[in-house]
C-alpha cells in the first residue's frame, strides 16, 4: 500500500491540502468518534492508535473495549471513500504520532481516472478487508466458547 499511496501523493492532480493532508496527533487524542459522520480516510505514518467500541452492559454500565492496535502503514475510516459515512468504531491515539488524512470523494474521483492504480488500491483494500473479517470470526469464536464454558453448556451435551 505504501508505493501506491506514494504515487497518489505525488500526483499533482491530488494536491496536498485540498485532497489530503499530513496531520498530527497526541497520545490519548481521539482521531474519530463512533457514530458521528465522516467523509475521510486515514494512513498512518507513524504511531499507535486503539480501535475502540462502544457497549452497554446496563442502565449505567458502559465499556469502551478495545479492537485492535493500527500502527504505521495501517488504514482506517475506508467506508467514506465514495460518499460520507457514520463512524464504526471510535478511534483513540495511544502515542503521538502522524497520519495522512485523505478526502474519500477526491480519492473516488482520482481512482477511478487512474484505473491502474485503482486497481492496486482497490486490491490492497480488499486484502485489509478479508483479514480484519478473518480476525473477527475468530474472535467471535472465542467469545462463544468463553460464554459457553462460563455458563457451563458442556454438561448438558
Amino acid at each position: 500500500m505504501e508505493n501506491i499511496l506514494k504515487e497518489i501523493l505525488q500526483d499533482p492532480q491530488f494536491a496536498e491540502g485540498v485532497a489530503w493532508k499530513l496531520r498530527h496527533f497526541n497520545a490519548n487524542e481521539v482521531i474519530v468518534k463512533q457514530g458521528e459522520s465522516g467523509k475521510t480516510l486515514f494512513i498512518i505514518e507513524e504511531g499507535v492508535l486503539r480501535v475502540t467500541g462502544h457497549v452497554e452492559l446496563g442502565e449505567h454500565k458502559k465499556i469502551q473495549p478495545g479492537f485492535c492496535d493500527l500502527e504505521k502503514g495501517s488504514i482506517f475510516g475506508e467506508t467514506c471513500l465514495y460518499e460520507s459515512s457514520l463512524r464504526m468504531a471510535t478511534v483513540i491515539a495511544v502515542t503521538g504520532g502522524s497520519m495522512i488524512e485523505l478526502d474519500g470523494a477526491r480519492l473516488s474521483v482520482f481512482l477511478d481516472a487512474h484505473p491502474t492504480l485503482g486497481y492496486l488500491f482497490y486490491k490492497k483494500i480488499f486484502k485489509v478487508f478479508v483479514t480484519r473479517l478473518n480476525k473477527a470470526n475468530q474472535r467471535v469464536e472465542s467469545l462463544m466458547a468463553w460464554g459457553l464454558k462460563v455458563h457451563e453448556i458442556d454438561k448438558y451435551l
